[in-house]
C-alpha cells in the first residue's frame, strides 16, 4: 500500500483528488490537512510516501512548508495558475496539477508516481528553485524548538554561518536556518543585504558606523551593537552599498 497525505486549505479540491483516487485502490490516505501547520505534524506522525500539496495555503505557504521537512516525501502540487511556481515545477521535473483539476491529467501524474517515488531528489532542487520567487523575499520560515517561527526579513539584523547551518540574528532573538550563506545571497534583496565577510551578510539598514581596525582591515558597528568584520571584498561591496 502507498500512503499519501492531502494538505490543501479548500475542502472541495480535496474531495477532488479523493474522488480521484478511488480508482487507485493501491493508495492509501492517511490524513487530510488545512494548512501547512498541520501538514508538518501529519507528515511527522505518518511518514507518507508522498503528499499532494497546495502552495497558496493561509500561515505559510506550500514550499516554507516544504523547507522544515528534514526528508521531504515526494510530492504532486496542487495549485491555482502561478507562472512562476508552474516554472519552477517544469524546470525540476515536478509534477503539478492545476485548479481546477481535470480527471485526466490527475491520472497522468499518478502514472509517473512511481517514477516520483525514486527521485525524492526532486524536491529539494524545487525548492531551491522556488527560493528565487518574489513571493519567497519578504519573509523567512524557521522552526525553533518544535515551534514555526515567521520571520519578516527587514526584522533580520544579520546572518551568520554556522557548520552546515545559518545563524539568523533578529529582533526577537537568534533562530537557525538549514541553509547556505549562498542560498541567501541569492534570495535576499541585494540592495538590502551585503556579504561583508565569507561569514557575515548584513542589513545595510542596521549599519551605525565602519571603523578601520588596523591596516586594510575593518569593523561594521550595527544598531544591536554588535561589531562585525569585514574582508576587503566585503569593504569594498559596503562602500558602495552606501555611496562612500
Amino acid at each position: 500500500m502507498i500512503t499519501t497525505i492531502l494538505i490543501d486549505d479548500e475542502p472541495l479540491a480535496r474531495d477532488i483528488v479523493k474522488h480521484y483516487l478511488t480508482s487507485f485502490p493501491d493508495i492509501e490516505i492517511v490524513a487530510e490537512c488545512n494548512d501547512g501547520f498541520e501538514g508538518l505534524k501529519a507528515i511527522a506522525a505518518f511518514r507518507p510516501d508522498f503528499i499532494f500539496l497546495d502552495i497558496q495555503m493561509p500561515k505559510i505557504n506550500g514550499f516554507e512548508m516544504l523547507e522544515l521537512v528534514e526528508n521531504p516525501p515526494a510530492v504532486i502540487f496542487t495549485t491555482a495558475f502561478d507562472e512562476f511556481a508552474i516554472k519552477a515545477f517544469e524546470v525540476n521535473a515536478v509534477d503539478y496539477l492545476l485548479k481546477p483539476i481535470e480527471q485526466e491529467r490527475f491520472e497522468q501524474a499518478m502514472q509517473r508516481l512511481p517514477a516520483k517515488l525514486k527521485q525524492p531528489e526532486l524536491t529539494r532542487e524545487l525548492l531551491e528553485t522556488a527560493a528565487q520567487s518574489p513571493s519567497q523575499h519578504n519573509r523567512v520560515v524557521v522552526k525553533n524548538n518544535g515551534v514555526i517561527k515567521i520571520i519578516a526579513v527587514a526584522d533580520i539584523h544579520y546572518l551568520e554561518a554556522d557548520d552546515d547551518h545559518v545563524k539568523l540574528s533578529t529582533t526577537e532573538g537568534i533562530f537557525y536556518k538549514n541553509k547556505t550563506m549562498s542560498f541567501f545571497e541569492k534570495t535576499l534583496d541585494g540592495e538590502q543585504f551585503i556579504r561583508i565577510h565569507r561569514s557575515y551578510l548584513i542589513n545595510l539598514a542596521q549599519v551605525t558606523k565602519i571603523e578601520l581596525k588596523e591596516k586594510d582591515s575593518y569593523i561594521v558597528l550595527l544598531k544591536s551593537g554588535i561589531w562585525l568584520p569585514v574582508s576587503k571584498t566585503g569593504y569594498v561591496k559596503l562602500k558602495a552599498a552606501l555611496g562612500l
